[in-house]
């Protein structure tokens, strides 16, 4: 069984600032918790922050002990559907806001998915070279939940058009999706 000092210097770098991340990510989520307007969005938050919570406290006994948590890791279910709105609409320039009383759902959504897309990153970052197993499977096995998390915000912002698609004409994309080829022959060992 691994034990605390199973941990080089780099792991405590890394782990601290993922955990840092995390942090920053639930904590700004109660700064936007006070402007949401739209109840799914405010729905869709509460589950983001009561899921992270936990996941920050099996994160952290983790951290500390080097041995497997009391709570394991959970696996987040996103409630929106996987229907994307492609193409664009004209909307007004947007220009920052000026005021915290001009922050809306648009923005507040954008936040989250940026808060969300960070702390993938740096538990991405952290799990590829965590000396410590027990921690490194945590936080890649965590991985997949923040993308589950960014990836139901995403949804949410294309439904009510904060977060347009655009596509490429037909024949553009047919070029893309053509511009590679498998290998073909034999497979190296």
């Amino acid at each position: 069984m691994p034990s605390q000092q199973d941990y080089g210097g780099h792991d405590m770098f890394d782990a601290h600032e993922a955990l840092s991340t995390l942090t920053g990510g639930l904590e700004q989520y109660l700064l936007y918790e006070q402007h949401i307007q739209d109840q799914e969005l405010m729905a869709m938050a509460q589950r983001h922050r009561a899921f992270c919570t936990q996941l920050y406290n099996t994160i952290v006994e983790t951290f500390k002990t080097g041995q497997d948590p009391t709570v394991k890791t959970q696996s987040y279910e996103m409630q929106q559907n996987n229907n994307v709105v492609y193409g664009m609409q004209p909307s007004a320039p947007k220009t920052p806001s000026q005021s915290v009383n001009e922050l809306n759902d648009e923005c507040l959504s954008g936040f989250m998915l940026g808060s969300l897309k960070s702390t993938a990153s740096a538990f991405t970052m952290t799990a590829l070279e965590m000396t410590n197993p027990v921690l490194r499977r945590i936080f890649a096995d965590s991985v997949p939940n923040m993308i589950e998390m960014a990836y139901e915000v995403f949804l949410y912002q294309n439904k009510n058009q904060y977060y347009q698609v655009p596509q490429l004409q037909q024949q553009d994309m047919q070029t893309f999706q053509n511009s590679f080829a498998p290998v073909q022959g034999q497979m190296p060992h």
